[in-house]
């Protein structure tokens, strides 16, 4: 199993609407990944040790079988998701693909 993890920089200046991309955004990235999107997990960075502020405002985890499933699900759409981005936040994401350990 594989985790692409897209992670949202807390950068100042930074804007994200939550309301946006849990109702639209997201439904639209299950729609289109389809079988292939085993899971999906969001979450809003609350903080970081210390009281210091979070480093990602926002983090998504999908799941997949592999990355070969990811690729063939997501190549097709990756423009129209990504091209979704402007609609709710300014800040460019890191995307990370992780492959389970444990």
């Amino acid at each position: 199993m594989i985790r692409v993890i897209v992670m949202y920089p807390n950068k100042s200046g930074g804007t994200f609407n939550y309301d946006y991309y849990l109702k639209s955004h997201m439904t639209m990235v299950k729609q289109k990944l389809g079988a292939a999107l085993k899971d999906v997990r969001v979450f809003k960075g609350v903080g970081a040790p210390g009281g210091k502020p979070a480093s990602f405002v926002t983090t998504a985890s999908l799941f997949f079988d592999d990355v070969p499933a990811f690729e063939k699900a997501f190549g097709p759409h990756a423009a129209e998701i990504m091209g979704d981005l402007p609609k709710f936040t300014n800040i460019e994401p890191q995307v990370q693909i992780d492959e389970r350990l444990l």
